[in-house]
């Protein structure tokens, strides 16, 4: 995913946000049902489900610009459509970012106007460091009536550093979107108290991996990582209101120009 650097500056090292062993993590998706891990990272599940969505509007020979594609992950999805995915590859070294097909900074997209009818922006507008010139370059590119369809971290921690600038409310997203000329269709928050407690549970977990902790790592993970954020899955039903959650998603429309 993109995160805006101007092109051409020096690199600072990534931090990338605690997370799991990578060979615990092979392990669990190896031997636990999808349906399970599902439930263990709601997050990267919805972004899933929504990408496959939005996959299901765009009509054949459409174009569709992934605006921080990263590895191009969501490339397949969209194989029926004209797939642009653009990054300026400073998000993570230890990504293959071969499968890019335009290198820049999402400040300044390298297209001409109208050139798009879908913009996909996941997980990468906190990555800018001037998200409001970064969405009116969206709104530039698409045609008119174009839609714009982007996930978006609130509670999230600190991630990827020193590429990582802002959190967005909904009410911040309904302002910025506004002044680039956008329409909200929609807007969903991402859970709501329980989900965010979950993933604050298998987060804990990182901090017993190494070392001596590794013995408590095992006895911590029965609770932290599976028993507590499967339970924690199904309470997010009696937060009704989701005044604390992990994101948002967006879809907005390119307001029609008179």
């Amino acid at each position: 995913m993109c995160y805006s650097a101007p092109v051409g500056k020096k690199r600072f090292p990534i931090y990338v946000r605690p997370v799991l062993n990578r060979q615990v993590l092979r392990l669990a998706k190896q031997w636990l049902p999808k349906a399970l891990i599902a439930k263990l990272d709601p997050f990267e599940d919805y972004i899933a489900r929504f990408t496959a969505a939005v996959a299901a509007q765009v009509s054949v020979d459409e174009r569709v610009l992934d605006a921080g594609a990263g590895e191009g992950r969501f490339r397949s999805a969209f194989e029926n459509a004209r797939y642009v995915g653009v990054d300026n590859t400073v998000g993570d070294e230890t990504w293959d970012y071969s499968r890019i097909d335009t290198i820049a900074d999402l400040s300044q997209i390298p297209f001409r106007t109208a050139a798009f009818d879908h913009v996909l922006c996941v997980v990468v507008l906190e990555h800018t460091r001037e998200p409001g010139i970064v969405l009116r370059e969206f709104s530039r590119v698409l045609r008119p009536c174009g839609a714009v369809h982007m996930i978006v971290p609130l509670l999230w921690e600190e991630h990827q550093k020193p590429y990582d600038y802002f959190r967005f409310t909904s009410h911040g997203l309904e302002y910025l979107l506004g002044e680039a000329g956008f329409e909200i269709q929609r807007m969903e928050p991402i859970g709501g108290f329980f989900w965010v407690l979950a993933r604050r549970c298998v987060t804990l977990l990182t901090f017993f991996q190494n070392g001596w902790r590794k013995g408590i790592f095992l006895l911590l993970a029965p609770v932290f990582g599976l028993a507590l954020p499967v339970f924690c899955y199904y309470l997010d039903r009696l937060d009704q209101d989701k005044h604390f959650t992990l994101g948002f998603a967006v879809t907005a429309r390119k307001k029609n120009e008179v």
